[in-house]
């Protein structure tokens, strides 16, 4: 799989060379030269905003604010960076976040959350791909190839959600633990992995309203998405209506989840900003620019993330040593 993924990566950054070449690469790289200053914009609204959200969304998932929200926000920014930057299917920052959090929450109450706050995205973002799909049936430019393919995919990501709560309420991870163990791997102890497992079946039958707003505060970050698509495409010089904005912004995050297995969605994502800049009656060209101006925003807050880790770390390992407790233990091989 490590190889696969090697591969698909190489093959996105094929597929993004050739975006660029087709499409008038002048012309791409003078419309993100004239941002200038404006890019800076850009990378900081309304991302900021986003990933609070997100973050208060992720603080929902736990049964109780056991951590501070600031504490929260650094960590996530930190295994969003790792999410982005290896070839872990969006999985390796996630062990990144259980790891930042030890000295402040147990693994069986940080596990549980982590997977929560994975399915609250996820079905956060399935909503606004359901009201993407709404909106384009108005829209008279929209392509309806294009819409029964993100309708298909709205179908798709609907059942996969069900099995993946199905499985969370049904010891998910106790019985992952124990297959690996057949195979010579660990995940840790069984009581942790067990303890974790009640904690996701009790999260779901006790906390329904903290369910409901992880869930609304993720949709809002998706939502505002769309006002950084909207401001992209205004500072480009290529304003859109608010509602097309929302439709591209919906059909976008439809891709990543198709290609989650691909590091950052790598060619994937700019190919698929470009079919639908074309099935909406925007140029390919401002398609491409659009994806790039994105990616740049994306590698300031990877960095950004990568600083988090890198200064979060002693300070993490000098309390949990200071503390005592003994049910958290950092990953083999992992640095510090």
């Amino acid at each position: 799989m490590r190889y696969l993924r090697g591969a698909l990566c190489l093959a996105g950054v094929i597929l993004l060379g050739v975006l660029i070449a087709e499409n008038d690469p002048a012309v791409i790289f003078a419309s993100i030269r004239d941002l200038s200053w404006r890019l800076g914009i850009i990378v900081v609204f309304p991302e900021v905003i986003v990933v609070l959200c997100d973050t208060v969304g992720w603080r929902y998932a736990f049964a109780r604010d056991r951590v501070t929200l600031r504490r929260l926000f650094w960590v996530r920014t930190a295994g969003e960076a790792f999410n982005m930057v290896t070839p872990t299917a969006s999985m390796g920052g996630e062990a990144i976040k259980i790891w930042l959090l030890r000295g402040r929450a147990p693994v069986h109450e940080s596990l549980p959350a982590v997977i929560v706050a994975k399915t609250t995205i996820t079905i956060g973002q399935g909503v606004l791909l359901l009201v993407g799909v709404v909106l384009a049936g108005r829209l008279a430019s929209a392509d309806s190839r294009l819409l029964m393919a993100m309708q298909w995919l709205l179908v798709l990501e609907v059942l996969a959600l069900a099995a993946f709560v199905l499985v969370q309420t049904r010891g998910m991870l106790g019985w992952g633990g124990r297959v690996l163990a057949r195979f010579g791997f660990s995940l840790g102890r069984h009581a942790v992995l067990g303890r974790a497992d009640d904690g996701l079946a009790r999260f779901y039958r006790d906390h329904p309203a903290r369910f409901v707003l992880s869930v609304a505060f993720h949709f809002v970050g998706w939502l505002l998405g769309a006002a950084e698509t909207y401001l992209i495409l205004w500072l480009l010089g290529e304003p859109v209506s608010w509602l097309t904005a929302v439709v591209i912004e919906a059909f976008g995050t439809g891709i990543r989840f198709a290609t989650f297995f691909i590091p950052a969605s790598l060619g994937t994502f700019e190919g698929g900003n470009v079919a639908i800049f074309v099935a909406l009656g925007l140029s390919a060209t401002l398609g491409v620019s659009f994806s790039l101006v994105r990616r740049m925003r994306e590698a300031t807050w990877v960095g950004l993330g990568l600083l988090a880790f890198a200064l979060m770390r002693p300070r993490e390992v000098a309390a949990e040593a200071a503390s005592g407790d003994g049910t958290v233990v950092a990953p083999r091989g992992s640095p510090g």
